[in-house]
C-alpha cells in the first residue's frame, strides 16, 4: 500500500510539472515572429490577409484563451497542423513516422553505452590508479573537454575515410548504423563508466567492506557481492531519463548523418520557420525529460529498500 501510494504521489508531482512546464512552453512559443506562420510567403500577404490568418488559428485571442485552446485540443490528441513543412498536415502525422528512426539509433546507442559503460566503470573502480583507470579517465576527460561536435566530424571523416563506412545513413545499408550510433553512445558511455566508477570507489571506504573483507571473503565476492549491488542503486535513478533521452535522438548527430528522425526535423522545423511543428516538438522533448525523472524516482525506490515510503519514516 506504502508503495502505491508512493508512485501516485510522484505521478502527481509529475503531471502537475509537466502541467507548468507545457503551459510555459506554449506561452513563450507565442512570443516568436508570427512570420512563422506564413513561411515565404509573409513578405507579399496583404496586412489585411495576414489578421484574417492569424485570426482564424486563434492568434490574436487572449493569452489565456490560446492556453485554454491548447490544452483542450491536447486532450484530444491535436498538437495543431503544419504550416510550412507539409501544410494543413497534422503534426503527429509528421512526427511519428521519424520518432521510429529515433527510437531505433538510440536503443542501439543505449545498449552499446550501457555494455561497455557499466563494465569499464568497474574495472576502472577495482583496478584504481592503474593503467586501465587511468586510460579510461583520459577517455572520460577528453569526451567532456572536446566539443561534441568536433569528435562527431572526426568519427564521421575518419570511419568513411579508414574504414570505408557509409558517411550518410542508408535505409539500405546496414553499415550506415555504425558511425551515427558510435557518436550517439560515446557520451553516455563516459558518463556511465564515470559515475559507476564514483559511486563503486564510494562503496569501497565503507566499513561494511572492510568488515568483509576482514572475514575473509575475496576482492571478487565484496565487489560483486556488495559493492557492484549498492552502487548500481544511485545509478537505477538515471537510467531511465538516458534511456528517453537516448530514444528521442540527438539534433545534432541525426542531422549530420541525414538521418530521417526527430533531431534532423526539428532543427529543419526551426530553419522554415513553422511554428506549430517546432512547439509540438519542443512540447513533446519536455514531456520526455519530466517522465524520465518520474521513472527514476520509481526505479530508485524499487531498488533501493531503505527508501523511506511515508513522511514519518523521511520520504525523498
Amino acid at each position: 500500500m506504502d508503495m502505491v501510494k508512493y508512485c501516485l504521489g510522484r505521478l502527481g508531482r509529475a503531471l502537475i510539472t509537466m502541467a507548468i512546464v507545457l503551459s510555459i512552453v506554449f506561452l513563450l512559443m507565442r512570443l516568436l515572429p508570427v512570420e512563422g506562420y506564413f513561411g515565404d510567403r509573409s513578405d507579399a500577404m496583404n496586412p489585411k490577409v495576414k489578421e484574417q490568418v492569424l485570426k482564424s488559428l486563434g492568434l490574436l485571442d487572449p493569452w489565456y484563451v490560446q492556453l485554454k485552446n491548447f490544452w483542450v485540443d491536447l486532450f484530444h490528441g491535436d498538437l495543431g497542423r503544419s504550416i510550412v513543412y507539409r501544410k494543413n498536415v497534422p503534426v503527429m502525422d509528421i512526427i511519428l513516422p521519424k520518432a521510429k528512426y529515433s527510437f531505433q539509433f538510440g536503443m542501439a546507442a543505449l545498449v552499446l553505452e550501457k555494455v561497455i559503460g557499466l563494465p569499464l566503470g568497474v574495472l576502472m573502480a577495482r583496478y584504481k590508479g592503474k593503467a586501465l583507470d587511468k586510460f579510461g579517465n583520459l577517455y572520460i576527460l577528453i569526451i567532456n573537454a572536446v566539443p561534441a561536435a568536433v569528435y562527431y566530424l572526426l568519427i564521421q571523416l575518419g570511419g568513411s575515410s579508414l574504414f570505408g563506412v557509409s558517411m550518410l545513413y542508408k535505409p539500405t545499408d546496414p553499415t550506415s548504423w555504425i558511425l551515427p550510433t558510435i557518436s550517439l553512445s560515446l557520451g553516455g558511455i563516459a558518463s556511465t563508466a564515470m559515475w559507476m566508477r564514483r559511486y563503486m570507489v564510494d562503496q569501497m571506504n565503507m566499513d561494511y567492506i572492510k568488515l568483509a573483507r576482514a572475514k575473509g571473503m575475496t576482492s571478487s565476492q565484496v565487489s560483486f557481492r556488495h559493492v557492484l549491488r549498492n552502487a548500481f542503486i544511485p545509478m537505477a535513478q538515471s537510467l531511465p531519463a538516458s534511456i528517453l533521452f537516448t530514444i528521442s535522438g540527438s539534433l545534432y548527430v541525426e542531422s549530420l548523418y541525414s538521418i530521417p528522425g526527430m533531431g534532423g526535423l526539428l532543427v529543419t522545423a526551426i530553419q522554415r520557420q513553422d511554428n506549430t511543428l517546432v512547439q509540438a516538438m519542443v512540447l513533446i522533448y519536455s514531456a520526455i525529460s519530466v517522465c524520465g525523472l518520474l521513472l527514476g524516482d520509481i526505479a530508485m525506490m524499487i531498488c533501493d529498500p531503505r527508501i523511506k515510503l511515508t513522511k514519518k519514516g523521511g520520504s525523498r
